[in-house]
């Protein structure tokens, strides 16, 4: 167990570190489970774990949170729900990190299951929140509008102030930390891949916090309707590919059940966590649930049809 782990351990089990006694007193929260199982609630407490290097999994049981570190701050990707905020929080100080050296604040997309605990990780650690430029206005309005697909059956979540503009390609640095944005359109307008490097003892990794990439919509919505949505199918399909072709060692999604990260990564591990097809095989699996996706919507006026 290395020493940041064990501080974990201790604190997770409701011990208090004199260390900490500057942060913000918080609401206990619930017992993590002790190993995540497949399937998760989005907000079922799970234990902070190592994956590689300066890089951790501080989320829950079903949604991913990521802390990068550094002797000059943090980066976190990805505020989960708004329930989870608290839970993010408390493995953060688990594992002997302070919430005020969290710097700076990114996102996968703009939903409520990974924005929604955003603007509470913001206030309370006073770090600035960047995203593209085609995601941040729906992260300062709390929802997205008609470009979204699930923009009729998905709800809103806490609006985050003065969200800082990316550019596709543009580099977040923080210290030694170097993440690359990558716009990956498709699941939502302003969705967004990032990839970094984690070194350790001379060994670096390529790491890749992929999108969700996946095809779902509110049913009004149709990706194969180019009058409407003009140019975003050819988009997702560059994205799928985007993603495919990256530098990939490790494997990370915003759900932890897209990538079997839960097979990879905790006690109950069965799979390597470094393998370097992961992000291939990710986008081929992508591509057939939008292939699946795009079939059942041509099927949609036959069975109107037949309906009436």
């Amino acid at each position: 167990m290395t020493p940041r782990l064990a501080v974990a351990a201790l604190l997770l089990c409701g011990a208090a570190a004199p260390a900490f006694a500057a942060e913000p007193a918080r609401t206990t929260p619930p017992h993590p489970a002790a190993a995540c199982p497949e399937g998760a609630d989005w907000n079922m407490p799970a234990a902070p774990l190592h994956i590689y290097a300066d890089s951790w999994y501080v989320g829950t049981c079903g949604l991913s949170s990521i802390l990068i570190t550094s002797p000059q701050g943090h980066v976190l990707i990805d505020g989960a729900t708004e329930k989870a905020a608290p839970l993010i929080e408390a493995n953060i100080r688990a594992l002997g990190f302070r919430m005020k050296d969290v710097r700076i604040i990114l996102n996968s997309h703009e939903h409520l299951d990974h924005a929604g605990g955003i603007d509470q990780l913001r206030r309370d650690s006073g770090a600035t929140v960047m995203a593209l430029s085609a995601a941040a206005d729906a992260l300062e309005h709390g929802k997205g509008d008609r470009g979204d697909p699930q923009y009729l059956s998905i709800g809103g979540f806490p609006a985050i102030p003065q969200v800082k503009r990316l550019a596709d390609g543009e580099v977040v640095s923080l210290g030694p930390i170097r993440l690359t944005a990558h716009a990956t359109p498709g699941h939502t307008p302003g969705a967004t891949t990032w990839t970094w490097d984690s070194c350790q003892d001379g060994r670096c990794h390529h790491m890749v916090y992929a999108d969700s990439l996946s095809a779902y919509t509110d049913d009004v919505y149709r990706y194969s309707d180019d009058a409407a949505h003009p140019g975003v199918l050819a988009r997702f399909r560059q994205a799928i590919a985007t993603v495919a072709a990256l530098p990939c060692d490790i494997l990370l999604t915003p759900h932890p059940d897209a990538s079997q990260m839960w097979k990879r990564l905790g006690p109950n591990a069965t799979l390597p966590l470094v393998d370097e097809a992961a992000c291939h095989r990710y986008g081929e699996a992508v591509t057939a649930r939008l292939d699946k996706r795009l079939a059942d919507e041509k099927a949609m006026p036959e069975k109107e049809k037949a309906a009436r």
